[in-house]
């Protein structure tokens, strides 16, 4: 009932005043009609007053696809969420970055998630799930994000960058505090204790740093930057910025998509059976719990000329949102997308990892971790119960669950 009461409130809007970044309407999943009713009124919508600005909303696949794959016309470089970071807050990064510097940074860390070196991991990614899933309490409710959602994502990421395994929780911590925008009322409630915390992250890994640019190269991220002629000679801003791409790109679309995909199969029992049934439907099934769940909501672009999109005139300088959330569910672009469907066709056509030249680089990992999650819980038959409602995350930007009771019936 709730929901419906929020869309009949937002009927009565003038749509000049739908604002659809609103963090509550993630938090409490009231979204969905605002983006159905602009999809329908208005897929490329203004939006004149906001939080944040005035901002171009882009809300259907097609349109989406047209901006994030048009990186000349709309540019990454004054950053990448719908927040305007102040000036002295922010950190350079390669997603921000166009032309022969982005490329050669990205180049430096895709081999960490090239098709031979994947197949490295995968053996450890199976013996570390199965020792996550051998541990968990049956017969009695616990939180199904702290102990396998984040605990599986946070001993990857510590292994991508060799990092201490005792203080592995500490990637997390950063890459919540990166990823969310200082609010009152949070624990960080302004931009200079999120920058004191990430300089303390930007401290550890400097110790890191030094301690691998002298010695021989290995196959982890951190010896990877300080080894490869296109990031040894990175400002500390810029080494601090890419550290924050990878762990916020490396934990938020895999421990939310875990979280998600627990989620949607009580939901949609029917799936689940499907998928029991036959196993095989595992690698499916993965696409599309990402598609439903779309872990980043948004990425921002600036527009660098003037520029119709879907028949409006968008003018250089200004700030369009590209909602991938609403593009996946799109259904002129996907069949009956507000469904669940584990074996619908096409189940890789979604935007979850966008598009064009910023394209998630690890999105092979985030795959192959929820296929061997998933084929270990087939295998153990693992009944796991959703027993009360999620947590969701107070955010525009991640599109995340901060808490999910569960109960594994012995």
């Amino acid at each position: 009932m709730a929901r419906e009461r929020v869309c009949e409130g937002d009927r009565d809007l003038a749509l000049s005043h739908l604002d659809v970044s609103e963090p509550k309407r993630f938090q409490n999943d009231t979204i969905w009609p605002c983006f159905e009713r602009l999809r329908r009124e208005d897929p490329v919508h203004y939006c004149k007053d906001s939080p944040y600005g005035p901002y171009w909303s882009i809300t259907k696949y097609h349109d989406i696809m047209k901006v994030d794959a048009n990186h000349t016309a709309f540019s990454s470089e004054r950053g990448i969420t719908i927040v305007d970071t102040p000036e002295e807050y922010r950190t350079p990064s390669f997603i921000k970055m166009g032309g022969a510097k982005h490329e050669e940074q990205r180049n430096t860390i895709s081999p960490i998630v090239a098709p031979e070196n994947l197949r490295h991991l995968e053996g450890l990614i199976r013996l570390r799930v199965n020792k996550i899933l051998d541990s968990l309490p049956r017969n009695d409710t616990f939180d199904w994000v702290d102990k396998v959602s984040i605990e599986l994502t946070t001993q990857m990421l510590a292994t991508l960058f060799d990092f201490p395994f005792e203080d592995r929780r500490l990637l997390t911590y950063w890459s919540d505090v990166a990823a969310l925008t200082p609010k009152i009322g949070h624990v960080i409630d302004n931009w200079e204790k999120r920058r004191a915390v990430l300089s303390e992250c930007s401290d550890y890994f400097t110790r890191l740093w030094n301690e691998r640019v002298n010695a021989e190269p290995r196959v982890d991220l951190i010896s990877m930057m300080a080894h490869s002629p296109a990031t040894r000679n990175m400002q500390p801003r810029e080494f601090l910025g890419n550290l924050m791409l990878l762990i916020v790109g490396g934990n938020d679309t895999t421990r939310n998509s875990i979280s998600g995909g627990v989620l949607f199969m009580n939901q949609n029992p029917s799936e689940l059976r499907k998928l029991r049934d036959d196993p095989r439907l595992v690698p499916s099934a993965v696409s599309e719990i990402i598609r439903y769940q779309t872990p980043i909501a948004h990425m921002r672009r600036t527009a660098t000329t003037d520029i119709m999109i879907g028949r409006k005139h968008i003018r250089r300088g200004d700030k369009v949102v590209m909602w991938y959330i609403s593009g996946n569910r799109d259904d002129e672009a996907i069949d009956q997308a507000k469904s669940f469907i584990i074996d619908r066709k096409n189940v890789r056509q979604h935007l979850s990892f966008g598009f064009g030249i910023h394209r998630c680089v690890g999105r092979r990992l985030a795959e192959l971790q929820l296929k061997i999650l998933w084929e270990e819980m087939l295998n153990r038959r693992l009944d796991v119960r959703v027993v009360g409602e999620p947590e969701r995350v107070e955010s525009n930007f991640v599109h995340g669950i901060a808490a999910l009771p569960v109960l594994i019936a012995a």
